[in-house]
Order: structure tokens, then C-alpha cells, then sequence
């Protein structure tokens, strides 16, 4: 099958591998028009200009001049019907979700009563000025990764000092959640000691805290940081080993969802195959989390549909208003969506790129709305405020707390979040080529699997992960954050 029409209602198909011009397609017994790539689309019938493009079953955009059967449906000729207005009515759904047995996964139990998939020791600095001391410090300390003890990271980013009011404020918040997260097994908070983030600061922000598991240093105050870093590491580690493995159920899993590098097979392969996943892990009392809300522009009635109550709501509709004021007040569209990456493989306007990427959510009700820097607290499917750039979102998921991270990708990418980021593939090509970037194939969809056979899969594959076995990512010690910024630098 080289093609495949999404929803009866949609006039546009999308090939599944390469179609060449004068090549006889199956749907309609049409003849295509002009070469289309795998992930492109095609009219199944003539559009007229102004024209609904359909697919989703959803409006992707409008056609800017007629296009004929057989042709190739891209950004040449369709346009964006987003604008920044929009008004929204709760229309309450609900959905079954799967039946699915009880599991398990082997992970640390913590004694606050939380779930790990990792015992890791992680350096945290409060600003920019001492990452080289705590990547120093991660080099020279590798012999105490042994035992339980899985690994040693630090978490460079450039802030911390010369911020003010919300980007100081964010700033603190995500590093103290991070500081709190429990694939921790122990942290050691690093700071220089002149920063406008300071320790009083940072503790203040992360509450009460274990002394065992949670050590402080400034660097400033002692004459060798590199002496009393390695001794406090000692310590944590000493404390961390004293974790083990042991059978926790699959109830007690957060697991963040994201995508990047989407290509036109995202929204039909690894997307909804992600989706599958998370409703069978909501059915089993387990959480999961969406986020990249500039990409759910265009697509968010179809969540919106789905906020358990009228207040979950109230708090989406906020959340969606909110980010079109930030795109506004800096002078920018809210379509400025997709990438040139994006449109490359065959994504063609943002309402194209968010009916694909809300997929992620599967059809469980969303439980609530989390604010930047917030963590879950409430079991089933959950929003997050947050933008659609791969490394703001993921390390956003990480702070919520999900104890590991699905991203989807068409085209690939390299990168790793704190949590252990599972990449899955959009298309076996992909898998089959950058077989040291990508974990799972979901390209099987596009070859006659089912989607709720590979969210099975899926779902026997994260609770390995969960279990100790290594993303590519963790292989290479790819290991990143990056804070989100808004306002000026001193």
C-alpha cells in the first residue's frame, strides 16, 4: 500500500512511500499528478481554490488556487486558515480505554513512597558561572558509579544570575524540581556564591528535603571546590547505593510525550502509536504528560473535548490563551509553524502539524493543566504548559516528573533529556539508519501493523526502560536541559 487516507472524510491521502508521476494509485484510481515524496500528500479530488484541505478528518488549511486530482497537496499551494483569535465551548467526550492486565516494572522505591527508573547522583548548578566546575567534578568521580549507583551528570545551562522577575522566578522553580526529581538518588546543589540565585534562594524554593540525599555547596565559601564536591559526592553516593531494585506497579509510572523532527508520517505512525500507549498506561493507574503547546494551535478543540470537568477546562483554554499572548506580545503569528524540517517531510501548515502531534494524547480525559515547572500530582492524561523547541519541553516533562521521556521523530535527533528519553521512529528507514539514535520503530504501522499492536509493544518496551535497560541516548551520555526564557539579561 503506497497510500493512506487517514479518515473517510479526508480529501487528501498521504503516501506512504515515494509515488512517481503517471503512477496508477490505488485510492480512487486516480493518476498522480507529479512526483510526491513519502510523507506528502495528494488530492484524492479536485479542491477548489479556497478550499477545505481535509485530513484528520480535521481542516488543515485552505487551498490558494485550484488543485487538481492527482496532485501533490504542499505548501505551494495551500495556506494557514490559523489566526490569533478563536473562541471555545466545552463539548464534554468520553472515550473507553483498553482493557489491559496489571504489570510491573523493577524499580527503586524511595522513602517518601515515590517510584524511580534510575539511582543517579546529579549535580545541579544554580548558575552558569560553576559549569565547569560540576562538569569537572562529573569527570573525576566516575569511580563511584558502581553498584546501584547508575550514573554521575550534571546539568550545564547559562542562567541563575543577571535575570529578573518571571525568568529569575522560572529559573529557580525548574531547577529546584529537578533538584526533587526521584531518578535522583542523590543531588548535590553547586553555586558560586555572588549569583542572584542564591542558596537561601534555592532552598527556599525546594521546600523540605532529605540531608541524605540532598547536599549544598558554594564555591566560593571553601578553598577547594573540587575537594569538597568529591567528599559531598562520596557522601550521596554512599547514601544512594543503599537503593534496590525491586517489583513496583506500572500504576506508579509518569511518562512524559513529545515530539520533533515530525515528518507526514508522524501523525499516522508513531503519534497515535504513542497515544495507544498512554491510554493503556491511564487504564492501568499510571500518568502521562503532553506538552508543546504552540503545537497544539489548530487541534486543540480535539483535547479540549476531553478535560475531564468543566474547571480542567477553563485551565486549557487558559493555558492555549496564554501562549497566543506570548506569540503576540513579541510581535509574532501563532502559525509562524512548521520548521523547514517539518515542511520537508511533508508537513505542511500548523492546524497539519497539530492534528498530528495531539495523536501523542491517545482518547484518555485530561486530568489537569500544569503550569511551567509544576508536577503532576493527579493520576490519567495531564497537559503542560510549555513551547514546542525539543530541549525546553523535554526538560520541562523531566521537572513534572515523568520518569521517562517517548519522542517521536521523523528525521531523528541525538539529544537526551535528564529522564531517559525513549526516540521512536516514524518510518523504518529512519530506525534501520540511525540505528544509534533511535530505540523503537513505529514505522511497522505504515507496513500493516496495527496501532494498538504497536502501542502494546510500546508499552512492553517502556517497562523495560522503566526497568534499567539503557535508551541509545543513556548509552552516549546524552544528557541536556534548557531553561525557557522570556525577559531581558542584565
Amino acid at each position: 500500500m503506497k497510500l493512506i487516507q487517514i479518515h473517510s472524510g479526508d480529501n487528501v491521502a498521504v503516501a506512504l512511500e515515494d509515488v512517481r508521476r503517471g503512477e496508477a494509485l490505488e485510492i480512487g484510481g486516480l493518476i498522480a499528478l507529479e512526483d510526491v515524496r513519502r510523507g506528502h500528500k495528494i488530492a484524492l479530488r479536485a479542491i477548489p481554490a479556497g478550499g477545505d484541505i481535509v485530513k484528520y478528518g480535521c481542516v488543515i488549511g485552505q487551498a490558494k488556487g485550484d488543485i487538481p486530482a492527482g496532485a501533490w497537496v504542499h505548501v505551494h499551494n495551500v495556506r494557514t486558515g490559523l489566526s490569533e483569535g478563536g473562541s471555545y465551548a466545552y463539548d464534554h467526550k468520553t472515550f473507553p480505554l483498553p482493557e489491559t492486565a496489571s504489570r510491573t516494572f523493577r524499580g527503586y522505591r524511595r522513602p517518601d513512597g515515590r517510584a524511580a527508573v534510575r539511582n543517579e547522583l546529579w549535580i545541579i548548578p544554580t548558575v552558569g558561572c560553576v559549569n565547569s566546575i560540576a562538569q569537572r567534578l562529573v569527570r573525576e568521580n566516575q569511580n563511584l558509579v558502581s553498584g546501584s549507583v547508575e550514573g554521575l551528570y550534571t546539568f550545564p545551562h547559562p542562567f541563575g544570575c543577571s535575570q529578573m522577575g518571571d525568568d529569575h522566578a522560572q529559573t529557580r522553580k525548574l531547577l529546584a524540581a529537578l533538584a526533587r526529581h526521584p531518578n535522583a538518588g542523590g543531588v548535590l546543589i553547586l553555586g558560586l556564591g555572588c549569583e542572584n540565585l542564591t542558596m537561601d534562594q534555592f532552598k527556599e524554593e525546594l521546600g523540605t528535603w532529605d540531608e541524605r540525599r540532598v547536599k549544598f555547596l558554594i564555591c566560593q565559601d571553601v578553598e577547594d571546590e573540587f575537594a569538597a564536591g568529591s567528599a559531598l559526592l562520596k557522601e550521596l553516593a554512599d547514601y544512594a547505593s543503599t537503593f534496590r531494585r525491586e517489583d513496583i506497579p506500572a500504576s506508579e509510572l509518569v511518562v512524559g510525550m513529545k515530539c520533533g523532527g515530525s515528518d507526514g508520517l508522524s501523525g499516522i505512525t508513531a503519534n497515535p502509536a504513542v497515544g495507544r500507549f498512554s491510554d493503556r498506561l491511564v487504564a492501568l493507574g499510571g500518568s502521562t504528560v503532553l506538552t508543546e503547546v504552540p503545537e497544539m494551535f489548530g487541534a486543540e478543540d480535539i483535547l479540549f473535548d476531553r478535560c475531564a470537568n468543566e474547571s480542567v477546562f477553563q485551565k486549557a483554554v487558559g493555558m492555549v490563551e496564554d501562549f497566543k499572548r506570548y506569540f503576540t506580545s513579541h510581535g509574532q503569528v501563532v502559525y509562524e509553524n512548521p520548521s523547514p524540517g517539518n515542511k520537508a517531510g511533508g508537513i505542511t501548515t500548523l492546524e497539519d502539524k497539530s492534528c498530528g502531534c495531539v495523536q501523542k494524547g491517545g482518547s484518555a480525559q485530561i486530568v489537569d493543566v500544569l503550569r511551567y515547572g509544576e508536577a503532576v500530582t493527579r493520576k490519567g492524561l495531564n497537559l503542560l504548559s510549555g513551547p514546542g523547541n525539543d530541549l525546553v519541553s523535554a526538560t520541562a516533562l523531566t521537572a513534572a516528573g515523568a520518569h521517562l521521556i517517548l519522542f517521536t521523530t521523523g528525521r531523528g535527533t541525538p539529544f537526551g533529556a535528564p529522564a531517559p528519553t525513549v526516540k521512536i521512529s516514524t518510518n523504518t528507514a529512519l530506525y534501520e539508519r540511525k540505528g544509534g539514535w533511535i530505540d523503537f520503530n513505529a514505522g511497522t504501522v505504515a507496513q500493516g501493523e496495527s496501532l494498538d499492536g504497536a502501542g502494546e509493544r510500546l508499552l512492553d518496551f517502556v517497562l523495560e526502560i522503566a526497568g534499567g535497560r539503557p535508551t541509545k541516548s543513556e548509552q552516549r551520555g546524552a544528557r541536556e536541559i534548557s531553561i525557557w526564557k522570556d525577559g531581558v539579561v542584565l
